[in-house]
């Protein structure tokens, strides 16, 4: 257990040292950049670190040190509850930015600048966490050095298959995250971590369950076993689709493309009256219009 005790404190020192990146660039970057750079530089950083580090668990754990799925599962569980407590509003998911693109919720020029600091961000990641094993401070990381030039593609079925396991992923995480947009943290971030936790255990086997074109970029692409084309189908253009399906289906419509709604037929929130006729009266008797006389109203348009 004295490696899963490392990586366990390797966990905590990458959402420590994140932290106080957020917390020096807020005070010396104007709103609009923390916002769209470094904010998401520093939340990609700290996904791409604790990903990586946990999946070595995944592939090395269970016959290298001898715990099962259920310790692997928890910490996932326990990760993505910090990520989400910690992140301060970061999406580091290349198809969460361009969800809120979509929802007319940011411009292009901050969504182009959000997609750069998630690459550049999972980038710094991938090259300290390979420095970090490089030291071989456990038996894991021992083992991953020796096995990581010969790392195998993580598409364990058909490409059809696999992309299909990926969309349904993003499509069923971007369902839940939809829903629970507006609601207070204290139940969204557990229900989101929940969420996750639930989608890679069924799905880990058959693709690793990413549904982060970043994150499966830097984590998968490089392995061999698939085309470059392959990774691209199913762990770019899969959770893209899925995203687009969550949104349609949620909202009815994409707002940046077209207003209208096209599954669901909105009703009016307020009634209107109808017109009452009211008789003026003149003296004790109501006057009549003549007959043949003109109305005096105009007609409507």
């Amino acid at each position: 257990m004295a490696g899963l005790n490392v990586s366990i404190a390797f966990f905590f020192l990458v959402v420590g040292v994140c932290q106080v990146l957020r917390q020096l660039t807020k005070r010396l970057l104007s709103p609009g950049a923390y916002g769209c750079l470094a904010r998401e530089l520093a939340g990609s950083l700290q996904l791409c670190m604790s990903c990586l580090e946990l999946r070595m668990l995944v592939e090395i754990g269970p016959w290298g040190g001898g715990f099962g799925p259920d310790v692997v599962l928890t910490l996932l569980f326990l990760l993505f509850a910090v990520h989400g407590a910690s992140f301060d509003g970061a999406s580091a998911n290349p198809t969460i930015s361009l969800q809120e693109f979509l929802l007319l919720e940011s411009s292009l020029a901050a969504t182009a600048t959000k997609l750069l600091a998630q690459g550049a961000g999972m980038g710094m990641g991938w090259a300290i966490t390979k420095l970090y094993w490089s030291w071989e401070l456990t038996q894991f990381h021992l083992i991953q050095n020796l096995i990581a030039s010969e790392c195998s593609s993580s598409i364990r079925t058909s490409l059809h298959h696999a992309a299909f396991a990926e969309g349904s992923c993003s499509f069923l995480f971007h369902l839940v995250l939809l829903k629970l947009r507006q609601s207070h943290p204290v139940y969204q971030v557990p229900a989101l971590a929940a969420t996750v936790t639930f989608l890679s255990y069924a799905a880990g086997p058959l693709t690793g369950a990413f549904f982060n074109p970043a994150l499966a970029a830097v984590a998968a692409f490089h392995c061999s076993g698939s085309s470059f084309w392959d990774y691209i189908r199913v762990y770019w253009l899969g959770p893209l689709a899925g995203m687009l399906t969550a949104l349609l289906l949620y909202q009815g419509n994409i707002p940046r493309l077209f207003q209208k709604n096209l599954l669901y037929r909105q009703k009016s929130k307020y009634k209107v009256p109808k017109a009452k006729v009211v008789a003026h009266v003149e003296g004790d008797e109501p006057r009549q219009k003549r007959k043949g006389e003109k109305s005096k109203s105009k007609p409507c348009a």
